[in-house]
Parts: structure tokens; C-alpha cells; sequence
């Protein structure tokens, strides 16, 4: 898969922004064509103690929830990237990092100023118990 080294690289900025607790959300989007599954969108959650990812899947006509360790919603991702994904956007609480193909599939990462000025609660949580 030509895509995932970009978006491993991609991926190292979103577990920066979980630890220095900037992180708001991540949402794929931008399908090509009209497909049944529209968005997949992440958050932080707490899960028997653990901090973990929820990949919410929004279909046309319903929603699925998984439940993944960090490093494992890499893998679960990557499933969708150029199929049927061509964007994923890192809302941090510093910048907004957004991952892009383009119709030749060639890949861009462009930086714009943060749309969200808090970070995920889920994740200021956390960070609080691990000090």
C-alpha cells in the first residue's frame, strides 16, 4: 500500500497531539464517489482504565462503533485510505492537520490554524491521572 508510510508518519502526529493533550478529534471524509460508508469519525475514550480510541463509522442508514488501543486504530485506518477515503483532519487544539490525495493519488499534508480551542475532555482526563 503506497499510502501507508504517509499516513503512519500522519499518524505520529495524531498520538503527539493525545500526549501533549491537544488533541480534539480526527475524522475521515471526502469519499470517492457516492458510497454507503460517508465518515469515520475518532475520539478518545476510557475503557477499564485504559485510554483508547472509538472509530465511529457513519453509514448512509447507520452507525457502527469500534473500540481499539491507540496504536491498533493505525491498522483499522489505514483499511480506508484511498478506499473509499482521500482525506483524514487532526483537529488539535494547536493546528488543524489535514491528509490529502488527490486524484493521481499523490499525497499532501497541509497545516491550517486550529478550528477547536479545547482538547478532547477524555484526553485532559487522562493526562491529569498519569501525573
Amino acid at each position: 500500500m503506497p499510502f501507508k508510510e504517509t499516513f503512519s508518519e500522519f499518524y505520529t502526529k495524531v498520538k503527539a497531539s493525545i500526549e501533549e493533550g491537544t488533541f480534539a478529534k480526527l475524522t475521515l471524509a471526502k469519499t470517492i464517489g457516492n458510497t454507503e460508508l460517508m465518515n469515520i469519525y475518532v475520539r478518545p475514550i476510557m475503557d477499564e482504565d485504559i485510554l483508547k480510541m472509538e472509530l465511529k463509522f457513519k453509514f448512509q442508514k447507520e452507525e457502527i462503533i469500534e473500540i481499539h488501543a491507540i496504536d491498533l486504530s493505525l491498522n483499522r485506518l489505514l483499511e480506508f485510505i484511498n478506499n473509499p477515503f482521500l482525506s483524514a483532519i487532526l483537529f488539535t487544539t494547536e493546528f488543524d492537520l489535514t491528509y490529502k490525495l488527490n486524484k493521481k493519488r499523490a499525497v499532501s499534508i497541509i497545516e491550517q490554524f486550529p478550528s477547536f480551542t479545547h482538547a478532547s475532555p477524555v484526553i485532559l482526563e487522562y493526562l491529569q491521572t498519569k501525573k
